[in-house]
């Protein structure tokens, strides 16, 4: 009987545990999900691969999660089988909207810490959500098999930090497989069944959706209440919208189509419909002929952290980057944006980011996966400007900052968390500080290990901060951050003018004690990458009409004296006199093709362009 109950349509809820994988990144999730998926049996020896569930080349190559997956496991214990609803989570700071959307539709978590390096930063941010959730936390160490594993150390940390025995922590290793199945077990005994009502009008969560060019948008849900079967018509609360599904179903570990989804469950719906506007996550899926009367409470839409312009390099291509952009928001529900125009660079859209990891995942997922070829602004943040008339605007890109005189600039801040090495507490001092950041508290965790706590501007985290703090402790430091208000800030505009024209793409918004800096960072850059004219180009790095920095790009000049074999000096001085005048005349007509190779290059975050880059914009030059 229980088997019949536990073939896909006819799960018995109490044989449901609904659990997540949260963890700092790189500590083993995707790993130990291999191992569970391995161990259930629902993949072949033949079919498996390192990071099963990381379907996206570009986490593979990186060796990252970036989507949470779903997947559906069977696990025998005492004899009974068990239906698992396994989600691998993301670990990087800016996906943790993507792991606040996985434990919405799990009972339970399992917190997993690497046993050479124990607690971070970003394991606390995850485990403090997951208690939000109040959800069931299972602690376990990964990596004991590696020598450099102190897993007794590191289970009292965990420990101490739960509240919990030390034999409630249990060891596991993701690449051998040791303690694997202890962990299942304790996954069936310890985390609850779901809760929903089976005779209830049916009632599922969207917690993700992603977007396929022949069936259209595949929608992921969580069942709360009642049941859907296949083929019955459908009615999403928050859209107002009907429709007939096309396939119904589970994911182990691919699309395996049911007859029904019951209260508890994970699965997919294929609605067939292809506007992407249909779908939106944290909506609320009910069967058209027994409608529930309320909606489930969906997600806080995400804030945007960060601020960039996205632009093709070919205008041609505008509405297919607008296409590609509403294809990806289905998949990643944290992405916003809206249209922009740029002097230099053209049509595009402004995009909204969780992180700087966020944009750059964006950015080549736009690339890839659309084959689109795209230059990005400097990142910035969102900054409130009030002038002198007590007018405010909300800044959002440089070149919507007002003209005039400003009253009070407040930018964002963040409450940062760095967990480090007591012997590198100095050198975090020191970074922090010369990022303008106030320090809080400070707790050991060990007698080895700290936490810090600071409050910091937004703008100085986003850029270069997170590299600088890996490579001052040696890569031994994390680092979590999240929204802490806002204070005033002595900020201002630094525009950049190419022959007394400002170009839009590359002003920025930075700190007085940083303006300086930052004019002569560029003005020197755009001197290598920019090809000499016939006339002489002055850039220049100005605040209002102050200049702060230049640099002059020198004139090829002709050699007009090369037919002077003699003669007087006159002779000589009457032609470079010409020379000069002609010279003049082309710099008051001549205009300044700034190349798009110029502007990528420029517009990175990295050093200045070494020569084989110049030799690049110098040939692409020739060549168009």
């Amino acid at each position: 009987m229980i088997e019949q109950k536990n073939k896909p349509g006819f799960t018995d809820q109490s044989l449901i545990r609904n659990f997540c994988i949260i963890a700092h990144i790189d500590h083993g999730k995707s790993t130990v999900a291999d191992r569970i998926l391995q161990l259930s049996g629902i993949i072949e020896e033949r079919e498996m691969r390192d990071r099963f569930l990381d379907r996206m080349d570009i986490e593979q190559e990186r060796g990252i999660t970036i989507k949470s997956q779903a997947v559906r496991v069977p696990w025998t214990f005492d004899g009974t089988e068990y239906t698992l609803g396994m989600i691998d989570t993301p670990g990087h700071v800016d996906f943790t909207y993507e792991v606040s959307r996985a434990l919405a539709a799990c009972e339970g978590a399992v917190l997993l810490v690497d046993a050479t390096q124990g607690i971070e930063a970003q394991t606390l941010s995850n485990l403090y959500m997951a208690m939000d959730h109040d959800l069931t936390i299972i602690p376990v160490l990964n990596k004991i098999d590696l020598p450099s594993a102190e897993p007794e150390k590191h289970a009292e940390e965990i420990a101490n930090l739960l509240g919990c025995e030390l034999s409630d922590v249990l060891r596991v290793s993701g690449k051998t497989g040791e303690g694997v199945s202890e962990l299942l077990d304790r996954i069936v005994t310890d985390i609850p069944a779901p809760t929903g009502s089976a005779d209830s009008p049916a009632r599922a969560l969207i917690f993700d959706s992603v977007y396929d060019s022949y069936r259209g948008i595949v929608t992921y849900i969580r069942m709360e209440d009642g049941e859907l079967r296949s083929r019955e018509r459908i009615h999403m609360m928050g859209l107002g919208t009907t429709h007939d599904p096309i396939e119904l179903g589970v994911i182990s570990p691919d699309m395996m189509p049911t007859k029904a989804l019951g209260a508890g469950e994970v699965g997919y719906i294929i609605t067939g419909v292809k506007d992407v506007s249909q779908s939106k996550v944290g909506d609320t899926i009910t069967a058209d002929a027994r409608r529930a009367v309320d909606p489930l409470p969906g997600y806080r839409d995400p804030k945007p952290m960060v601020y960039a312009g996205l632009f093709p390099i070919d205008n041609a291509q505008f509405p297919d980057l607008r296409d590609a952009l509403d294809k990806l928001k289905l998949n990643d529900a944290a992405l916003i944006y809206e249209p922009e125009t740029s002097v230099a660079l053209g049509f595009g859209f402004r995009c909204g980011f969780l992180g700087l990891l966020h944009m750059e995942i964006v950015s080549e997922r736009l690339s890839r996966e659309f084959g689109l070829d795209l230059i990005s602004t400097a990142p910035n943040v969102t900054y409130e400007v009030t002038m002198e008339d007590n007018s405010v605007h909300v800044v959002k890109n440089p070149s919507e900052f007002p003209d005039g005189k400003v009253k009070r600039i407040v930018e964002p801040m963040v409450a940062a968390d760095i967990i480090t090495p007591k012997e590198f507490i100095g050198a975090v001092m020191d970074l922090c500080q010369d990022h303008r950041g106030e320090m809080g508290t400070m707790e050991y965790l060990s007698p080895e290990r700290v936490e810090m706590h600071y409050r910091m501007p937004l703008a100085e985290i986003v850029f270069d901060f997170f590299d600088q703090l890996k490579s001052r402790t040696k890569g031994y430091a994390s680092l979590d951050y999240h929204e802490d208000g806002e204070q005033s800030a002595d900020l201002v505009k630094v525009d950049i003018l190419i022959q007394g024209e400002k170009v839009d793409a590359f002003s920025a918004i930075v700190h007085r004690d940083k303006a300086y800096s930052y004019g002569v960072m560029m003005t020197k850059k755009l001197r290598e990458l920019i090809p000499r004219q016939q006339f002489e180009i002055p850039i220049q790095a100005a605040i209002g009409s102050r200049i702060i920095a230049r640099e002059t790009i020198r004139a090829l000049r002709k050699d007009v004296l090369a037919k002077c074999y003699g003669g007087d000096i006159t002779r000589k001085r009457k032609l470079l006199e010409k020379q000069k005048a002609g010279k003049k005349r082309m710099k008051m007509l001549g205009h300044v093709e700034v190349p798009q190779e110029a502007f990528i290059a420029a517009l990175s975050t990295d050093e200045p362009t070494d020569r084989d880059t110049k030799d690049k914009i110098r040939a692409a030059q020739k060549a168009g």
